[in-house]
């Protein structure tokens, strides 16, 4: 067995772990970058990047439907083989991750292929090589889709993200199973290519972390454009024969040529060797405001548990960055924005309602319907949406906010800005908002 030294080893190249090797690099460091699938991670080959593509392409769709509506009229045929050639083409390069390898080793970094683990303190093997870190490894070794113990599901060819993704073709119809962020974009995403969808969720409403008048808002909106959305059930059975999809609920069974899993996300922290560095798993890594696990070792990313988004992943990066290069940092930022790529597009920042008072937080809420602003009768035709603002009455502040509608994720900047400086109400009511424009509804929220 090969022994190697190095001053970091990074498990993991998602673009956490790719920012933070190129920033190592950079600051002259010697780096080995290990990863057992594509570099880049989940996000460039079967997430983030070619589902906004397939989003899209769908909203355009949606869109050319409203002419009719507001214009004219026009005539319009699905292709799905046009988004599936352009995910191929532009966004995975056929799942190819030559361009991203040649990133890692032009800034200098040693890429390493294989399963990274963890054989002792600042110790990682791969195959056979044994890399030694004179300051210390990061995990950033990410997520796989969850997959519930339902009877009979693991014996059907069901898809996961990645087979939605890599799909060349719409299904007729599709059974979504999971309401959150990933299923939903999905199912609106498939429907507008005229796939007959179904979302089945196990939890009271769809979009659960985030408010009940998002949940209630993009119900409402699934079921205008055909799609079933089923929450608060339980799902007895799955079953796979003849070419269909059975899944059986209660009394009612629903049939589909496809079935989507996307119940979640399961952190990939076994057979990483944890235990031969005294670190508890569990289902995420407890880490400090620098992403320290413990002395020698950092971990960014999903496996932290405060946000399966790509933005927090590179934010982390940065922060174990200045950590392990010795570099001041400030306060770690907890607001968290995020946006769910639905149409309407749901933006969120800070805490929810009801989070703030379980934390007894003495509040009041602003709300106000996106339909019923200047920009909002303008649009006419999906416009649905919301702003809805959580105030700290006692610090004359905004703790969280929801940004839903047309462009939801752009009109949230202005708001992630306001609970991330602390702006105080009294500022954002002495402000002048640009009319007509989405974000002139906060405001009203206001």
């Amino acid at each position: 067995m090969s022994v190697h030294e190095c001053d970091v080893v990074v498990v993991g190249l998602g673009p956490g772990g790719e920012a933070l090797v190129a920033r190592l690099a950079k600051g002259g460091l010697s780096v080995v970058a290990v990863e057992a699938e594509l570099v880049g991670g989940e996000c460039p080959y079967w997430g983030c990047v070619p589902s906004k593509m397939m989003i899209r392409a769908a909203n355009t769709l949606a869109e050319s439907r409203r002419v009719e509506t507001l214009s004219g009229s026009v005539s319009v045929t699905p292709d799905f083989s046009k988004v599936a050639t352009r995910i191929r083409d532009e966004a995975t390069d056929d799942w190819d991750d030559t361009v991203a390898a040649g990133r890692i080793t032009d800034a200098g970094a040693e890429l390493v292929r294989g399963h990274g683990r963890l054989t002792g303190d600042r110790t990682v093997e791969v195959d056979g090589q044994t890399y030694v870190a004179s300051r210390g490894v990061v995990l950033n070794t990410g997520t796989t889709a969850s997959i519930p113990p339902i009877d009979g599901l693991a014996e059907t060819p069901y898809w996961t993200n990645r087979e939605a993704i890599a799909s060349k073709q719409a299904p007729a119809s599709l059974i979504v199973i999971g309401g959150g962020a990933i299923g939903l974009e999905l199912a609106q995403a498939y429907s507008r290519f005229e796939t007959q969808v179904t979302v089945l969720e196990a939890g009271p409403r769809i979009l659960g972390p985030e408010e009940p008048e998002s949940s209630a808002l993009l119900a409402s909106v699934f079921e205008s454009e055909g799609i079933g959305v089923h929450a608060g059930i339980t799902i007895d059975r799955v079953a796979h024969a003849d070419g269909r999809f059975r899944v059986t609920c209660g009394d009612t069974t629903h049939e589909a040529e496809q079935l989507l899993v996307a119940a979640g996300r399961t952190s990939r922290l076994d057979d990483i060797g944890l235990d031969t560095v005294g670190v508890d798993p569990g289902k995420t890594l407890t880490v400090q405001d620098d992403m320290i696990v413990k002395d020698g070792l950092w971990a960014i990313g999903d496996i932290t548990g405060r946000g399966a988004f790509t933005h927090v992943a590179m934010y982390q990066a940065e922060r174990a960055a200045r950590s392990i290069l010795g570099e001041p940092q400030e306060k770690y930022d907890t607001s968290f924005p995020r946006v769910t790529f639905t149409d309407p597009e749901v933006g969120g920042v800070g805490i929810t309602e009801a989070q703030a008072r379980e934390q007894g937080i003495n509040i009041r809420v602003g709300l106000t319907d996106i339909a019923a602003s200047s920009r909002g009768f303008l649009q006419g035709v999906g416009n649905d949406g919301l702003i809805k603002i959580v105030i700290d009455e006692d610090r004359d502040i905004i703790v969280g906010a929801t940004s839903a509608g047309p462009m939801g994720g752009e009109t949230l900047s202005a708001l992630a800005f306001a609970v991330r400086a602390e702006i105080p109400v009294a500022t954002l009511q002495n402000t002048i908002y640009a009319y007509p424009t989405f974000w002139r509804a906060i405001e009203s929220a206001i």
